[in-house]
């Protein structure tokens, strides 16, 4: 038995042409072969039990309207629109008030130590040091969709790092930073220019700070030593069960099966931990030390982050104009340097494409004043440091 015909089939059939009708041009899907173009009266241009097909684009059949460059130009505040609750402008807005106004700063931890009181009391506290801290990159909202301050922190041998990244410190001016991190503030007022060293005076005595490290690696861990498990029982039947973690999946209601986020032995440590609201107890810029009160996460020699806090209160206003007009005052000429780097970082680029850097290698790099004066205090201080080395040798 034939199959049945559906209704669109019959509805196409009342709206069919007559034998009378003007040629017509077969569409481009039709199901059926043709030879010719165009049909006469006595030969129907499309078969009566087929509907017309329709070949729709976005050109023909979808849309009346006009192709429009912008279609989310309508859906604005501006008009009459509730403010959007999604999107990266809302994200910035609900995250305003836990985001800290200024950039923060990396440092090493060298150990714990102990405060005495004037009562007695003994305050234990962790020593971090600041070596050579830069600010390296701005993020800006317009470009990267939120503000930013990327921050380096010691030093790194030009052998030690890749070809692209050495370039991307040759076009600043900063020698290869050792470690790298990327500091969220508030809005553009938390930027900072590019190339000026962070001293540990950027916090003040009594300030809140978080710190974030990465925890001490412990390798693979049993159930009692990651979560704090109590064990099994020592005796009473149990046999070579004492520090397993027992049952891992219940039956039935949970479908006979271990849930998503049990506690099980693995891997302990090497995490991200955040202490926060740390009171500062010390800042020296000689020593470039910040020392905070209470413990902090990882090994001796561990990179860490300081900030200011993000649940407390952010520091007073004039204490945030004087760090500002304390980095302008030690490097007037950021701006300046900065443009120059730049300027010589094309320079350079052009040579490596051209295959002049060992003639340029050959003829050498003239040094400049400063740079003069500061190879002869080293030289001067090397030499001093080798007499005193060797008088108790000859005494």
């Amino acid at each position: 038995m034939a199959p049945r015909l559906p209704a669109r089939c019959w509805r196409q059939l009342a709206l069919r042409p007559s034998s009378t009708a003007t040629p017509t041009t077969l569409p481009r899907a039709s199901l059926l072969p043709t030879t010719t173009t165009t049909t006469t009266s006595s030969s129907p241009a499309h078969h009566p039990l087929l509907p017309y097909t329709q070949s729709r684009t976005v050109k023909s059949g979808w849309s009346t309207l006009p192709s429009r460059a912008k279609p989310h130009r309508f859906n604005q505040v501006t008009s009459g629109l509730p403010a959007p609750t999604a999107g990266p402008a809302a994200a910035l807005k609900r995250k305003e008030r836990s985001t800290p106004v200024r950039a923060g700063v990396l440092a090493v931890k060298k150990g714990m130590t102990v405060f005495m009181g004037r009562t007695g009391a003994r305050i234990p506290c962790t020593v971090l040091q600041l070596d050579r801290v830069q600010t390296v990159l701005n993020k800006t909202r317009s470009k990267h969709g939120y503000w930013a301050v990327q921050v380096g922190m010691g030093e790194r041998q030009a052998g030690n790092v890749t070809a692209p990244l050495l370039g991307y410190y040759e076009a600043k001016g900063i020698a290869p930073k050792e470690a790298l991190a990327e500091f969220r503030v508030r809005d553009e007022r938390g930027l900072l220019p590019v190339g000026v060293q962070l001293l540990p005076d950027w916090f003040h005595i009594g300030q809140r700070v978080d710190v974030r490290s990465n925890s001490r690696g412990m390798g693979f861990a049993g159930g009692m030593k990651r979560h704090g498990f109590a064990g099994q029982e020592a005796s009473h039947g149990n046999s070579k069960n004492h520090r397993t973690i027992g049952s891992a999946g219940p039956s039935q209601g949970s479908g006979s099966r271990v849930l998503p986020g049990k506690k099980m032995p693995g891997r302990m440590g090497n995490q991200r931990v955040t202490i926060q609201n740390l009171p500062v107890l010390m800042v020296d810029n000689e020593l470039g030390i910040v020392v905070v009160k209470g413990c902090v996460a990882g090994h001796k020699g561990a990179v860490v982050k300081i900030q200011d806090a993000c649940k407390k209160d952010p520091p007073p206003d004039e204490f945030i104009e004087k760090t500002r007009k304390l980095i302008e005052e030690r490097f007037p000429e950021a701006e300046a340097h900065l443009q120059a780097a730049r300027e010589r970082h094309l320079e350079l680029k052009e040579a490596r494409r051209e295959k002049r850097i060992a003639e340029l290698m050959a003829q050498g790099m003239k040094p400049t004043e400063e740079q003069a004066d500061a190879i002869e205090q080293i030289i001067a201080a090397s030499a001093r440091e080798d007499t005193a080395e060797r008088a108790p040798a000859e005494f």
